[in-house]
């Protein structure tokens, strides 16, 4: 009821206020589509934020309004629906699904999980690294949905010789571990998690000129930051959830007994496993990778037109593949089956479409000019001081909000201030980005936090205490790793302003 009357109450308040922008206010007289794109932005902020219709509804709202107050050309506004970064996600998306559907995630997990061995310190570390790696490729829902059963059958075990207030303290160490290392994991790759394809998809909107954001590129960026969250988030909950008495040496007892019931590995994992194998290193040598005077050439560059080959494009020739492929244990059916395609998760296609059109309606209509204008004050302030300040802002707002969608309207303003400051504007997105994947506080924050705490063996209390220290720890990893990692793996010069910045998509 309470949820209800929330929903309507955002509904009538977003109204309100954006009718209330769009015929009282004037950002631009020379420019009235300026006033009626942050209309529209506000509009579908309330409304994703208050959820007072589908997440996914809202995110159809450029397609009707930008060509109604003359934004943006209905095709155009279309047109951003559908493109490149919608078929990494959907391909990468059907390999996921590929490896669920023949419970290949599970015996990597398990063959992990052996191999780190028995103990409280050694068991959190397996789940850990289990789920980081498998979320860096999978949903980190799906990931921690699969974790949490593992876990609470070890937990069973440590009833029957450890008192209940160290049983709790394992649970809970265990289950933080899986909620925190899904979102940590995802971090790592363009498709672990919605808001870093927005970012490469976005970026590419706001600045059509510049370079490619590549899988490979954004990989050997962002691996460090999720091995030193990993090992923080380690540290952080082998103190303050170890348990007084030593665990026995037969924990790992559990895992072999849940992969013997596996049985011997299929032909059907074999498969899976074979492309999900060629798929991360098609994804990872595709482009020429350069960090400092290393210069790997991709494979692309083998092809008449290498520029043609992107990494939508690989995901969807291997996902293909395994449509075609017959199983073994099932005759008369393929690797992957055509009910796949309505488990694809459409309500997140849509809203990263609302957000890619969203940041074309800020380009072209010059809303994100606009606001880059209103902060060049901070065109004084040192750029790591930015970036703190936007990671630990992005970090807490995000505990309450969609994560995606929340990205997908800072990131257009980012830009716009980036300009106006004359700084490379990936030293402001990127960091975003990365903080949208840093809430550890609230079971609403994500779905790995709202599973664990599902399992009703979590107190509200305590995961806010965690997750705020590792939220304030995750906030200054990617602040340093942006600043010096990120300047080499970008080719970022703070003192430089790139060319590229300067042909925003509506800076006529």
């Amino acid at each position: 009821m309470k949820k209800e009357l929330s929903k309507t109450i955002g509904l009538f308040f977003g109204l309100v206020v954006s009718l209330s922008i769009y015929f009282f206010a004037d950002l631009d007289p020379e420019k009235p589509e300026i006033t009626a794109t942050l209309a529209i932005a506000v509009l579908m902020a309330i409304w994703w934020v208050s959820e007072a219709v589908p997440i996914a509804v809202t995110a159809l709202l450029p397609v009707a309004l930008f060509p109604l107050l003359g934004i943006m050309n209905g095709k155009l506004v279309s047109s951003a629906y559908f493109n490149h970064v919608i078929f990494l996600f959907i391909g990468g998306f059907l390999m996921a699904l590929a490896m669920e559907r023949h419970n290949l995630h599970k015996r990597i997990a398990l063959r992990i999980l052996m191999l780190t061995g028995s103990g409280h310190g050694r068991i959190l570390f397996g789940f850990m690294i289990a789920t980081a790696f498998l979320s860096m490729w999978m949903s980190n829902t799906a990931t921690a949905m699969m974790m949490v059963p593992v876990a609470l059958s070890i937990v069973s075990k440590f009833r029957e010789y450890m008192s209940k207030e160290d049983v709790r303290k394992y649970s809970s160490g265990l289950l933080f571990g899986i909620a925190y290392s899904a979102s940590v994991g995802g971090i790592a790759t363009l498709i672990g998690t919605p808001p870093n394809l927005s970012f490469a998809r976005i970026f590419s909107i706001m600045f059509p000129l510049a370079p490619e954001i590549s899988f490979s590129q954004w990989f050997v960026f962002a691996l460090p930051v999720t091995i030193i969250m990993l090992i923080a988030a380690w540290l952080v909950l082998y103190i303050k959830f170890k348990p007084s008495k030593k665990s026995s040496d037969n924990e790992s007892d559990v895992f072999k007994n849940q992969y013997k019931k596996l049985g011997k590995l299929s032909f059907e994992e074999i498969i899976v496993l074979i492309a999900f194998i060629t798929l991360a290193c098609l994804w990872i040598f595709r482009s020429d990778i350069k960090i400092i005077n290393i210069n790997i050439s991709g494979w692309a560059s083998l092809f008449g037109n290498p520029k043609y080959l992107n990494d939508g494009t690989v995901a969807i020739a291997m996902s293909v593949l395994l449509f075609m492929i017959p199983t073994k244990s099932k005759p008369g059916e393929r690797i992957l089956q055509a009910e796949v395609i309505g488990r694809l998760p459409w309500h997140i296609v849509l809203l990263f479409g609302g957000g890619f059109a969203l940041a074309q309606g800020f380009a072209e209509s010059g809303l994100a000019l606009w606001f880059g204008e209103q902060m060049k004050v901070v065109s004084g302030v040192h750029p790591f001081i930015i970036i703190l300040t936007i990671a630990f802002f992005m970090s807490f707002l995000t505990e309450l909000t969609s994560n995606t969608a929340t990205t997908e309207m800072l990131l257009p303003i980012l830009a716009g201030i980036a300009i106006s400051v004359k700084i490379n504007p990936l030293i402001f997105m990127i960091p975003t980005t990365m903080a949208a994947s840093l809430a550890f506080m609230l079971p609403v924050a994500t779905p790995p936090n709202a599973i664990v705490f599902g399992t009703n063996q979590l107190k509200i209390s305590e995961m806010m205490r965690t997750g705020f220290i590792l939220n304030i720890i995750g906030v200054v990893i990617v602040s340093i790793v942006m600043y010096f990692w990120g300047q080499t793996v970008f080719g970022i010069e703070l003192s430089v302003f790139p060319e590229w910045a300067n042909d925003i998509t509506g800076n006529h």
